[in-house]
């Protein structure tokens, strides 16, 4: 339903075609100056094109060439949301259906709109006026106020408070509806719901919170400035896939390439949840990469930010649950695990004989005989990738383990 008031197309409508075509011959002549109306639709001898004061010929032309010309004189854009036609103005839906009527039946309909007296031509326009206010949509900035409102008031049934949440979760979606929320007073109570009793509501809450923080360092900054990073945190650990898994994505999108962020998923010991989420044999697969992924990002961009770095990724305990993942088989997994081991590796604060005392080594070479071995027939191609970037961690670690001991020395 969201999606549905939230955008409004840009063509025009049924509607709004049939409101123009029965009422341009009546906005017209009350719209120019009373002097011009009556060349406003005289025909020109010879051509058959309309004149107007809003312009030269029009007909045949299409609304972007109108906008083009427009554009060309230095003459008004046209506003593209106010109206569900796209048209910001009933002067710049005028120039529109001028320029896609017939020029013949146009000026037979002018003629016999100068026929109406002053009040039947009020009454007239004052009829079209309401009619665009009836088919005028409400902007995303006006859909938030109705959402938030909701979320406010603690009468609302559950129902209506999942519906306005889901509606936000559409509508922040573009960035700048994103630094909106905050501003329409929708941050706080969104993180808020965090809180609430109801499981749907908390998953989707979560959901809400990590749309909007998606490569964004404002809405980041403000989430975390309203300490929603702990609830989330302890959210990780829910017995229940779903939401843990939204707690786990709203947590990967606020920390994202943000250094405080980061320090705060440190603060609220962030790491013991994600090996919570790893060691265990009872919680979904899915949600396990959702984690490996994230060691996976955090130590990229520890990596490449020159940034100092999450002591979890030296932690050996912390290591050792990544290490083991790799004796499930899943090759999607498996890759995943791989790509987290060879960014931690390439990390100078990591050591690689912590590695060694996991076995690492022995894990790599078993995990080739299963890789060669056990794969079935249709998945043998993406086997031999898996392989390949094992090898790749492989003789990274050799080398790291190398240089360490030769450093030691």
């Amino acid at each position: 339903m969201a999606k549905a008031r939230a955008h409004s197309s840009k063509r025009p409508t049924h509607h709004l075609l049939l409101a123009v075509s029965l009422s341009v011959s009546v906005l017209l002549p009350l719209l120019l100056p009373a002097a011009a109306a009556t060349a406003a639709v005289a025909v020109a001898e010879g051509d058959g094109e309309i004149k107007s004061a809003l312009g030269a010929g029009r007909h045949g032309k299409d609304k972007g060439e109108l906008i083009a010309e427009g554009d060309a004189a230095g003459g008004d854009s046209v506003e593209e949301d106010e109206f569900a036609g796209g048209f910001g103005s009933l002067d710049s839906m005028l120039q529109w259906a001028i320029g896609n009527s017939d020029p013949e039946k146009l000026k037979e309909e002018a003629a016999d709109v100068q026929k109406l007296s002053a009040d039947e031509l009020l009454k007239r326009r004052e009829e079209i006026k309401e009619l665009m206010e009836k088919l005028k949509m409400p902007s995303d900035a006006d859909l938030m106020k109705i959402a938030i409102a909701d979320l406010k008031n603690s009468s609302i049934s559950l129902e209506d408070r999942q519906r306005a949440l889901q509606e936000l979760l559409v509508l922040v979606e573009p960035i700048d509806n994103a630094n909106d929320l905050d501003k329409l007073g929708g941050l706080l109570p969104v993180i808020q719901e965090l809180n609430n009793a109801d499981e749907e509501i908390r998953i989707t809450s979560a959901w809400v919170l990590g749309t909007a923080s998606q490569n964004n360092a404002l809405v980041q900054n403000q989430i975390l400035g309203y300490g929603a990073l702990t609830r989330l945190v302890k959210m990780g650990y829910s017995s229940s896939t779903e939401e843990a898994a939204k707690a786990l994505y709203a947590i990967s999108a606020l920390i994202r390439n943000n250094v405080n962020g980061q320090e705060a998923f440190h603060s609220e010991n962030g790491s013991a949840m994600l090996q919570h989420i790893l060691v265990s044999d009872s919680i979904d697969v899915r949600l396990q990469k959702k984690a490996v992924f994230l060691v996976t990002d955090l130590a990229d961009f520890q990596l490449n930010s020159g940034n100092p770095q999450l002591p979890f990724l030296s932690d050996r305990l912390f290591l050792k649950s990544v290490v083991d993942m790799l004796s499930r088989f899943d090759l999607d997994l498996h890759e995943k695990v791989l790509l987290a081991i060879k960014s931690i590796l390439k990390l100078s604060s990591t050591d690689a004989e912590d590695f060694e005392s996991h076995d690492l080594e022995g894990v790599l070479l078993r995990l080739g005989v299963q890789l060669e071995d056990l794969t079935p027939e249709d998945q043998k191609e993406f086997a031999g990738e898996v392989d390949a970037l094992r090898r790749e961690v492989q003789t990274l670690f050799q080398q790291k383990l190398k240089q360490g001991k030769a450093t030691a020395a």
